[in-house]
């Protein structure tokens, strides 16, 4: 079945339904994209006047090689076949990596990956232009994108990262360029590897990696990157060109067997992510690096660029019955012709339409590669085929899944490492703390329900517990249980600060234990803090109740939204004491009630968070100002609420490692925050993030939150519990294998299916003790027969 791709350049490659539509089409820069764009569209119409400008000389270009994906090749196959057989015949194909740390090289295999020189792609679109018609004007500098807008019907700014068409009309396009703490430098080998290869060198000034690729028969790609104080401190700011080149050959001698490197212009740089909120303005319209880019280590850059020009293609051909429709012979060009629902306006906008998700999906990967590198000294004492197996799953596009399909040898080796018993998916292997032995690594995370009536858990919490602890689960969270009628959230929130709530919880227990022996449950304890008095989230997330609030406390006196929630009052000396102590009967009762583990809420922007966060506690008194002053009182009462707590069971602390907010939590801050509790005796800790000022900017993606958790897990040492977007076993998998979580917590995934472990067990074929379908349910415990599907 052919791909989305196949498809859009198979729509591209019908002639074009309006001769001479677009007419006159200008193209500002002649990198691949541009070049493809160009051939494309004069192919589709040959009536067409298609120019390329281009400063640079035919021969100039940056960088070295281009790697190409199957699907991107099978694209341009179906769109101008010509295109393709050129490239074809140049291509390097090879299918494994190489990665090299510590003096180990482990190998995995059955990656599929083509390449070819930067300057022979270039050379192939520049001949397929000329040959069609295309004009090429070299070493010429574009007239400003607004005069060709102008004069032709179709300006396509391919200028790249630096685009002086996007900085032109940045009031319209809205960039944001966001640059990154590596710095790296375009080289090249004059022998070619016989794999993809990352290696890494730990010097004296800090860790270095090498990003080395075959592009011909007789050359490699070679990247050198570092993070931007090694490279400092490496004296790199202070070296040329030549120095540089011959300084990266030796740091990598042995896996370039002492042979040089050689550079074309080459320079050391910092990445940029460049983001735009639109892509076309009037009858211009960016593509590849001008409108997005992505980090080199996915290798997108290019394909995205020449995905681009084919959709554009794709797009204007579509609407080209449009522009036939709408315009006569004697309409007139140019952007101030452009009606309101005009045919080119409609398609620039399918353009983005179809490319826009892709794009964000793809930079998505690439920020995580491109973190797991500006991060690698933290990842540098796994063991080599654990180390490995995190590199190649760093983007979260390569998972446990398809390693085991391309390379199950590989595979299987890490999961011998991890401790998988044979059969047994990591996530089936069991996990201790302190007492508590969890048979898996399944987690329900805390979800608040909102359904409870005075504080007291119902008859819904008991289904709704009960069914995921029936699902297979190891540990199945409550929702955050407030202790203390202040400090719910909302009305419906569930509470411990009376004894009957406490019976309704012990019912709710037994019955875990009783019927799903073998599951733990767990209880978080919190504080709404200034986030309180608000109504149910079905009703208004956030927004206060119409009537019946009730008075807030929290460390400094600021509402969460100004204007919209109350100011909360801050906490003297004695209300601070008071919460403590509400803390410790709060605890008490959970240990009577027969809770397996209990969870302090520190996260989301609740008291215990609100004392955490610069953003949120103003105080000059021993609680505010500096961290350990921050740290004060959630330590305080993690020290009491452990004091009471039964000695066997373990104690948990749920922090938001960062605020996704200019000023909050940075980074070292989460790592002295979890050093700190885990000192104190927490036994993990469980890494989210925000939540807790209204404007942070979260950075939404699969598995968005986990990097924090791995960082914080193998920079001290403490297990962890990852949450955040873990949507699939795979995931789960992967995560574990890589190092990056002890445990990952599930919330809607358990909303959508609360046998969503046995499901799991079942997609990969598991039966063990790790996953036991309760007997009642053993019927179920494949999936049933269903019609003959085509």
């Amino acid at each position: 079945m052919a791909g989305p791709l196949a498809m859009a350049a198979s729509r591209a490659a019908r002639p074009a339904r309006t001769a001479g539509w677009p007419g006159r089409i200008a193209v500002i820069g002649g990198g691949p994209g541009g070049l493809y764009a160009a051939a494309l569209l004069k192919r589709l119409d040959p009536a067409r006047e298609v120019t390329v400008w281009e400063r640079n000389a035919p021969s100039d270009t940056f960088g070295f090689g281009v790697v190409l994906s199957d699907e991107t090749l099978g694209g341009i196959r179906d769109a101008d076949p010509a295109v393709y057989d050129a490239l074809r015949r140049e291509l390097v194909r090879w299918d494994d990596i190489d990665v090299v740390h510590r003096g180990h090289r482990t190998t995995s295999t059955g990656h599929g990956f083509a390449a070819l020189g930067r300057r022979r792609l270039l050379e192939l679109l520049h001949a397929r232009c000329a040959e069609l018609g295309v004009r090429l004007r070299f070493r010429t500098e574009a007239p400003p994108a607004a005069a060709l807008a102008a004069s032709h019907d179709l300006v396509v700014a391919a200028d790249g990262v630096h685009s002086r068409t996007r900085e032109a009309h940045a009031d319209h396009f809205r960039p944001t360029l966001t640059t990154h703490r590596c710095r790296y430098i375009w080289l090249a080998a004059d022998f070619p590897f016989e794999a993809f290869r990352f290696e890494t060198a730990e010097t004296e000034h800090g860790v270095m990696q090498l990003h080395a690729y075959p592009f011909s028969a007789d050359s490699s790609t070679v990247i050198v990157e570092m993070r931007e104080e090694v490279w400092r401190a490496a004296g790199f700011h202070e070296l040329d060109e030549a120095e540089s080149t011959a300084r990266c050959a030796k740091i990598f001698a042995e896996a370039l067997g002492g042979r040089e490197l050689r550079s074309h212009r080459s320079a050391w740089t910092a990445f940029r992510t460049v983001v735009n909120e639109r892509w076309s303005y009037g009858n211009t319209v960016l593509i590849g690096d001008a409108a997005h880019t992505a980090h080199f280590s996915i290798g997108s850059g290019t394909k995205l660029a020449v995905e681009d020009a084919l959709a554009l293609a794709t797009h204007l051909t579509e609407h080209g019955a449009l522009a036939e429709q709408r315009t006569g012979p004697g309409a007139e060009h140019g952007a101030g012709a452009r009606a309101e629902h005009d045919p080119l306006t409609e398609a620039l906008a399918a353009y983005e339409a179809e490319r826009r998700p892709v794009v964000a999906s793809t930079q998505r990967a690439a920020a995580a590669s491109l973190r797991w590198f500006e991060e690698l000294a933290g990842h540098v004492d796994r063991p080599p085929r654990r180390f490995a197996f995190d590199l190649l799953t760093r983007s979260r596009r390569v998972t446990h899944a398809n390693l085991r399909l391309r390379d199950p040898a590989f595979t299987a080796a890490v999961e011998d490492d991890f401790g998988c018993p044979p059969g047994t998916p990591p996530m089936f292997t069991p996990f201790r703390l302190r007492g508590l032995t969890l048979r898996n690594r399944v987690v329900v995370s805390p979800m608040d329900m909102y359904v409870a009536e005075g504080g007291v858990p119902g008859d819904f919490h008991l289904v709704h517990l009960g069914a995921r602890a029936l699902g297979g689960a190891g540990l199945v969270m409550t929702e955050m249980v407030c202790v203390s009628p202040e400090g719910r959230i909302t009305p419906g929130c569930a509470g411990l600060w009376t004894d009957e709530q406490a019976d309704a919880w012990a019912r709710i227990t037994a019955f875990v234990h009783a019927q799903a022996p073998g599951t733990a449950i767990g209880v978080q304890l919190g504080h709404s803090g200034r986030k309180g008095s608000t109504r149910r989230m079905w009703e208004g997330i956030d927004q206060p109740l119409p009537e019946g609030n009730w008075p807030l406390v929290a460390a400094s006196p600021l509402p969460y939204r100004a204007g919209v929630n109350q100011t909360p009052r801050s906490l003297d000396r004695a209300g601070l004491a008071a919460v403590r102590e509400e803390f410790i009967a709060a605890a008490r009762r959970a240990a009577r009630c027969d809770f397996d583990l209990l969870e302090l809420h520190c996260a989301h922007g609740y008291l215990l968070s609100g004392f955490l966060s610069p953003l949120t506690n103003h105080r000059a008194d021993a609680y505010g100002g500096a961290l350990e002053g921050r740290l004060r009182f959630p330590l305080e009462v993690f020290d009491a609420v452990r004091e009471v707590w039964p000695e066997d069971r373990p104690m948990t602390v749920r922090v938001s490692a960062t605020d996704w907010a200019e000023g909050g939590t940075s980074a070292e801050d989460a790592l002295a925050v979890a050093r700190a509790f885990a000192a104190h005796g927490a036994d993990a800790i469980d890494v989210s993030t925000g939540q807790v000022v209204p404007d942070e900017r979260p950075e939404y993606g699969r598995s968005y939150q986990t990097p924090y958790a791995d960082r914080i897990r193998n920079a001290i040492g403490v297990p962890v519990v990852a949450v955040g977007a873990i949507s699939s076993w795979d995931d789960v998998n992967s995560l574990l294998l890589a190092g990056r979580a002890d445990l990952c917590a599930l919330a809607r995934p358990h909303l959508y299916d609360p046998h969503w472990t046995l499901h799991a067990a079942a997609e990969q074929g598991y039966e063990g003790p790790a996953a036991p379908w309760p007997a009642p349910y053993r019927a179920g415990s494949r999936p049933p027969p269903t019609g003959r599907r085509e």
